[in-house]
């Protein structure tokens, strides 16, 4: 699941997203460099290989470790996307052909062939049309698969583009704010396309109207910020259906669907663009960090820390992974966590968006900040406060990725 926003303001377009993925997938920050390419060249997409352009764009994206798509990003002209699974009644699946796309293949095929956001709508109606989309959309559940929408902006225009197999509808935003879930929101498109039912299964209606009325009232990235950390209250809000997929900011823990944001975006389009990312789960616990927009002489680079290798496995040496040793631990019991190192992670991150300091340097003072915070957590040795079904859910998961913190280390609350 995942939760997009776009807002309209009088110097140009703040863009935020939350991607939720399954709570072992790793997510990683590319830049991806310009290129040409050969005549008659393909490109080999998550599932697919598709005819190749002549010339793609540089990108900087935030990518799940196995897929070749991304699930939001931006390009050297300042395009931004961010993509939702959206689920809908359509019957043509039928056998699959061999050129599919994931809704993540269309977002980077059109931040890599457009130059404005129009134009990135195109690319997405028109391979759409061509090659239809479908495919695995989890590595951990191989028979997920959805349809998406999407959220694509430049610094002056944005657009909403819902879709169901090879069918969609585009709605420009006019402002003040727009957002989208996990459901079809265009008039007229969404009454003849969208599962209901899976819709509510999804809680996308409630964490739509939370993220539109954020949209609509935000004046910078910090509002940004507080609409993607939200939760329903002050700490998660558990449900044996779907975790805390109540608010934006979702963790896993459902017995239906279980899914957590495990990546964070803010695009500040407006003036010299500069993009917050977190490069890690939970955005309640993470800082968000600038990095330049992308341009078209940037090198190739993989993630700012570690290797894309780790995937769905416990690596150290990987941001992502380090960062959830802290998460984890967080968890437990949120609200004591975060009193013992909240003050300082807001203390950074108002300092960080009043002077932005060099990306380097901020990414040191986050992984150094994450290592003390989560030491902290372990010396203290919190009671876990969650229920029990939810701890021996986050067992299962910590033994699947070998996290060398159990998720139970002193038992149940007192």
């Amino acid at each position: 699941m995942c939760d997009t926003l776009v807002t309209v303001t009088a110097d140009g377009m703040i863009f935020g997203k939350n991607s939720d993925r399954d709570p072992n997938e790793s997510q990683h920050l590319e830049r991806v460099p310009a290129r040409t390419h050969e005549p008659g060249s393909t490109v080999r997409c998550t599932h697919s290989t598709i005819p190749q352009v002549e010339r793609t764009n540089a990108l900087l994206v935030s990518r799940p470790w196995w897929m070749w798509g991304a699930e939001m990003g931006t390009n050297e002209h300042g395009v931004t996307i961010g993509n939702e699974a959206v689920f809908t009644r359509r019957t043509d699946r039928g056998e699959p052909t061999g050129t599919e796309l994931l809704g993540m293949d269309l977002l980077r095929l059109a931040l890599e062939r457009a130059d404005t956001a129009a134009a990135a709508v195109e690319v997405i109606v028109t391979l759409l049309e061509r090659h239809g989309q479908g495919g695995s959309c989890s590595h951990e559940h191989p028979r997920f698969t959805y349809d998406n929408s999407f959220i694509v902006a430049d610094p002056t225009t944005a657009f909403v583009v819902e879709t169901a197999g090879r069918r969609s509808a585009v709605e420009e935003v006019t402002g003040p704010g727009r957002s989208i879930s996990n459901g079809l929101t265009i008039t007229g498109f969404a009454q003849a396309h969208a599962d209901p039912v899976k819709g509510r299964v999804a809680g996308c209606d409630a964490r739509r109207a939370r993220t539109e009325a954020s949209a609509a009232t935000a004046d910078g990235v910090a509002d940004v910020i507080t609409a993607l950390r939200e939760h329903d209250g002050p700490a998660p809000r558990w449900s044996t259906v779907n975790g805390a997929l109540s608010a934006p900011c979702a963790h896993a823990g459902g017995l239906l669907t279980s899914t957590q944001t495990t990546g964070s975006w803010i695009a500040d389009l407006r003036g010299r663009p500069t993009h917050w990312v977190t490069g890690t789960s939970a955005p309640c616990v993470s800082l968000f960090v600038p990095e330049p927009a992308p341009t078209a002489d940037q090198a190739p680079s993989g993630p700012p820390r570690g290797a894309a290798t780790s995937g769905n496995r416990y690596d150290h040496a990987d941001r992502w992974w380090h960062h959830e040793e802290l998460h984890r631990l967080a968890i437990r019991d949120h609200g004591a966590a975060l009193a013992r190192f909240g003050d300082e992670l807001d203390r950074v991150q108002r300092a960080w968006l009043a002077a932005p300091p060099n990306p380097v340097d901020a990414w040191e003072v986050a992984d150094g900040a994450y290592a003390r915070w989560a030491d902290d957590l372990r010396a203290a040795d919190l009671p876990d406060r969650r229920p029990a079904w939810l701890r021996a859910l986050w067992r299962r998961w910590d033994r699947r990725a070998g996290m060398p913190v159990p998720a139970e280390q002193s038992g149940a609350a007192a």
